[in-house]
């Protein structure tokens, strides 16, 4: 008897101590920028899984993989991680779209930070996923982990310029297709234009990753995203590919410089060249009823004439005028604007 009740006081003790912690946990889970971090954390990972695992398939197995398949992996994972956390950070998963949100007015440069510290932390751990996943990698290499050579695996996580392209032609690739993927974005979440139906953008903004790979992903492998690039490149130097992952070419930095300002220029060209020709709508009053009652009667054109003199004029009651008492303007007028 002494033991149970021991025990239901113990019991009772823990449950007393547990319950303040999840309360405070739960408050911090439910801010507005931890919530936006775990957003950005967990579709960033989401994404970069599926987008890795597709390249570990192309690279590691013949029969399982192809350039097609990358494409859909990325596309299809930016689809999954859109559905992730759409609503609640707006899922970026991409840092020079963060960067051009907050250079537009967006977004606060305070939640800057924030959005690229989950992002960044989503990549790397995926990165770390993909590694443990798919071991063949070391057995693929031989036991040496290469950057470039016939048994190179390090382009499984981050992209390297081919031997045909210059440091500086890929510069300007990753600039216009990031720019692309800005401008096309821009115009398919405009609800002012023609935006995808509501439902459909996690859908076809996949469908547009897919499509730029497919289309403009041979010259640099389309990074146009520091978040998908850095942190994978930062894993496999600390993993056992060393540092020729940053000396390879000297690239390693145009993926992360050239993705930003290109999606700040795409935007601008949005803004300039489409959102400026958008036929503005007319100031509409929120509500029709009170305008009504505001509105200024007009006299009948069959009032007569005012008195020309001084004199009072006796006006009957059976010719006096009706006129609607006008209600005093006590509070404004919400004008919503378009």
């Amino acid at each position: 008897m002494a033991q149970s009740d021991r025990k239901r006081r113990s019991t009772h003790n823990s449950k007393m101590v547990s319950s303040p912690m999840v309360t405070r946990m739960q408050a911090i889970m439910q801010k507005e920028m931890v919530r936006e971090f775990l957003g950005e954390f967990m579709s960033t990972y989401v994404m970069m899984v599926f987008g890795l695992g597709s390249v570990a398939h192309m690279v590691l197995g013949d029969k399982f993989g192809s350039y097609l398949s990358v494409n859909l992996g990325f596309g299809f994972g930016v689809t999954m991680g859109v559905h992730m956390a759409g609503n609640i950070s707006g899922a970026h998963m991409n840092a020079a779209i963060t960067f051009t949100s907050c250079a537009l007015g967006r977004m606060s440069w305070k939640k800057f930070p924030v959005y690229i510290l989950g992002q960044f932390l989503g990549s790397f751990l995926a990165s770390a996923t993909i590694y443990c996943l798919f071991y063949s990698i070391i057995q693929f290499s031989g036991g040496h982990l290469t950057v470039t050579g016939p048994t190179a695996t390090a382009g499984i996580f981050a992209t390297y310029l081919p031997e045909y392209m210059t440091l500086w032609r890929g510069f300007l690739d990753e600039v216009l297709v990031t720019g692309m993927l800005q401008l096309c974005l821009l115009a398919i979440t405009d609800k002012e234009n023609n935006p995808a139906l509501q439902g459909t953008q996690a859908l076809v903004i996949g469908i547009l990753i897919a499509v730029i790979g497919l289309s403009l992903g041979m010259n640099t492998g389309y990074a146009i995203n520091p978040s998908r690039d850095l942190p994978p490149r930062f894993f496999t130097f600390i993993a056992g590919w060393g540092v020729q992952v940053f000396r390879a070419r000297d690239w390693w930095w145009v993926p992360v410089v050239a993705p930003l300002l290109g999606a700040y220029l795409g935007a601008i060209v949005y803004v300039v060249f489409v959102g400026s020709t958008i036929a503005q709508r007319p100031q509409v009053l929120e509500d029709s009823t009170i305008y009504e009652d505001r509105r200024v009667p007009v006299l009948p054109k069959t009032m007569p004439d005012p008195p020309t003199t001084l004199s009072p004029v006796s006006v009957s009651p059976s010719n006096r005028p009706s006129v609607r008492t006008v209600p005093p303007l006590s509070d404004p007028i919400h004008l919503e604007h378009f």
